[in-house]
């Protein structure tokens, strides 16, 4: 009898307290590290016990003293994400010289004793040499099936891997008795197709990519021919309950994953979830039905999908994956006969409480390339007289997102009038996300207090190695896109009385545009027209309302420029836009062009320009939201908002807005009031006041 993954069941098959001895095999897995290899926050420039691989190392430590037989794994997106990644391929001086430069996540890779690794989206965001040199430096093998050369090099469609599909181990691994037994254990890479978007201008034309589920189907048998006895898919990829075998090209595709046969577990990862969890109640709510009851595929507390053990260790080195394997003889092979899986954390999230120091050996190895970051982190390029931050960024005109979009609209001011004059008799809108706003958990925002700006501070507004777009297209065209962001919102029923949540947590804030240099409002009374996978909903819904630019309505068939980033023109998430004209295909990052225009401005005065609200409700409606308890301190400067004094179960601070009245009615606050913009000699764009 098996399991419906294939995993024969220990039971079924009378292997009782007389069969043969049992091998305890454990993996080990880490995942979605983003450059966290110090236990560091460069962006606020202090100690962060709650991130780091720095202090994963120590699990590491731990969970192979309670194993006689342990590998370790890394599950992707490793060298981007922070300051130090930054640094590491752009600005690191040893890395341009000839010789033998390793990353520093692969220098504290190989001491800790990697097995093996595989690639997240993110390890393309530099282009193939550089990562190429990164792999190079690894003295584990790295494996990917399902990135292939491209056609025009190999002759034909998928007949190259780009990569090493999989490697198989040889370990002596000693059973219950104590007693040697060679095993083979093969890992096998995934990575989602839709790099081939995300990093158009370094993948084009270069390799191709398969479906993960199809590689899965290709790669595993032959992996079981060349004798492997336990096979471990290193899938960076998330969970989505709405995928099937019959969907290609799913970018989170662990749930059809897990029905291949031969896979005998899983790590999986990109989403920055975990699983399984502590309790029921931390479970995310992609794993869960929509009304909160469990799946039927998952196990929450076992840690099996489809009855397979797989396991998401979160992101920021905060966690560190296992799963246990029982393996036994049959029909005189080895075969996973059990396994379940866990999670364990480096810190609670409670003041004061460390679960695991950092381990002395690898922060020794990282002094360097830390040091190093800390130094170019902090160099100053401007100033500002009042705080940014993003804790509202989701649900009120912000600040920090309307710099975004300044900056690059001040870029592509530039540009056109350099380089594509005819399009200046064009109105350049632009289009910017709060990228920090409550994603990977309660102290997941950006805050920049009042004073020096360093590059820190760009870098923590824009998280991403994103490069500088702009698209013509019409205001119906603008209108679709501004109807797909604000999906992120529930939709709010007039009638009700009882809380109401606003946000739909299955819609990332990285997808959530705020257009700048137009006016609109969001009817949330309204149905959403679009799913956060850019699904059509309701054909005939719509939430924008008196969408204005310089105060007149948007003609459906006016052209426009809007600026945004390669990573949203390429993704085809958004309606339309992929069929956009591509009037600006700039190699220059949106984080430079931040970087420059605050340098320009010298010391910034700015105040959310009200550029967006929500139309009122009319009725006394009990609508709240979850964020950061620290947000508290700034409700007072946004008129609407309060604190409700609670937090949920993940320790996100639970707040209260107010949608029944028109919120240009509400009187503002005392204290610093909105900016009024200026227009300038230089470009004719309305930009953010600053101080000489």
């Amino acid at each position: 009898m098996v399991n419906v993954n294939g995993i024969p069941n220990a039971q079924a098959d009378g292997l009782g307290r007389n069969a043969e001895p049992s091998i305890e095999l454990r993996i080990m897995s880490t995942t979605d590290v983003h450059a966290c290899l110090m236990d560091y926050d460069y962006y606020r420039d202090r100690k962060d016990a709650a991130v780091g691989l720095v202090r994963t190392a120590t699990l590491v430590k731990r969970a192979r003293a309670e194993a006689a037989n342990a590998l370790l794994a890394d599950n992707g997106d490793l060298i981007q994400g922070t300051p130090l990644g930054t640094f590491a391929a752009r600005v690191d001086p040893d890395r341009l010289k000839a010789g033998d430069w390793i990353h520093p996540a692969i220098r504290a890779m190989n001491a800790m004793g990697y097995d093996a690794a595989t690639f997240g989206n993110h390890e393309f965001n530099y282009g193939l040499e550089y990562l190429d040199q990164v792999v190079a430096g690894a003295s584990f093998p790295y494996v990917n099936a399902n990135i292939y050369v491209h056609e025009a090099e190999a002759g034909r469609k998928f007949a190259v891997n780009r990569y090493r599909p999989y490697v198989i181990l040889t370990k002596t691994c000693v059973d219950g008795m104590g007693r040697p037994h060679e095993i083979r254990i093969g890992f096998i890479g995934f990575a989602p197709t839709q790099i081939l978007d995300w990093d158009q201008g370094h993948l084009a034309g270069k390799v191709q990519v398969k479906d993960m589920v199809l590689s899965a189907l290709e790669w595993v048998p032959a992996m079981k021919e060349e004798g492997a006895d336990v096979i471990v898919a290193l899938a960076h990829t998330g969970f989505d309950a709405g995928v099937s075998l019959k969907d290609h090209d799913a970018e989170n595709a662990v749930l059809p994953l897990s029905l291949v046969p031969g896979i005998d577990a899983i790590a999986f990862s990109h989403t920055h979830r975990t699983f399984p969890a502590r309790d029921f109640a931390s479970l995310d709510a992609s794993f869960k039905h929509a009304d909160g009851t469990p799946l039927p595929a998952v196990d929450w507390q076992e840690g099996t999908i489809n009855g397979l053990p797989a396991v998401q260790a979160g992101y920021s080195g905060a966690m560190l994956g296992i799963i246990d394997l029982t393996l036994r003889r049959l029909d005189g092979k080895w075969q996973a006969v059990h396994g379940k899986a866990m999670v364990r954390e480096i810190c609670d999230g409670k003041v004061g409480s460390e679960f695991a120091e950092p381990d002395a050996e690898i922060a020794a190895l990282l002094q360097q390339a830390h040091q190093q970051t800390v130094a170019y982190a902090n160099a100053p390029i401007g100033r500002t007289e009042v705080p940014l931050h993003t804790y509202f960024s989701l649900v009120h005109a912000d600040a920090s997102v309307q710099l975004l979009n300044h900056a690059q609209r001040d870029y592509a001011r530039r540009w056109i009038a350099s380089f594509a004059p005819d399009l200046r008799h064009l109105p350049v809108l632009a289009a910017s996300s709060p990228f920090k706003a409550g994603r990977n958990g309660p102290n997941d925002y950006a805050e920049i207090p009042p004073g020096p700006i360093a590059i820190r501070s760009a870098s923590e507004l824009y998280l991403f190695e994103n490069t500088v777009k702009a698209v013509k297209l019409s205001g119906a065209a603008l209108k679709e896109w501004l109807e797909f962001s604000v999906g992120i919102y529930n939709r709010i029923d007039p009638d009700e009385t009882s809380e109401q949540p606003l946000l739909n947590p299955a819609f990332p804030a990285f997808n959530f545009d705020v257009i700048g240099g137009v006016t609109y409002r969001v009817n949330v009374a309204r149905p959403a027209k679009y799913g956060p996978d850019g699904t059509l909903l309701n054909p005939g819904a719509s939430r924008i309302e008196d969408l204005r630019h310089e105060g007149v309505p948007v003609d459906p068939g006016q052209p426009l420029i809007v600026v945004t980033s390669n990573y949203r023109v390429s993704s085809g998430i958004v309606p339309g836009l992929r069929e956009a004209e591509l009037v600006l295909d700039s190699a220059d990052e949106n984080r430079q062009a931040l970087i420059d225009y605050i340098a320009e401005q010298g010391s910034l005065v700015a105040e959310p320009e009200e550029n967006w609200s929500f139309s009122p409700i009319g009725k006394p409606v009990n609508v709240i939201f979850a964020g950061s308890p620290e947000a508290a301190r700034y409700v007072k400067d946004f008129p609407g908002i309060a604190h409700t004094g609670r937090t949920d179960a993940r320790g996100y601070g639970i707040y209260r807005i107010d949608l029944a009245a028109d919120p240009s009615e509400t009187s503002m606050p005392a204290g610093p009031k909105p900016v009024r913009q200026q227009h300038t000699k230089s470009d004719g764009l309305r930009r953010f006041s600053y101080l000489p």
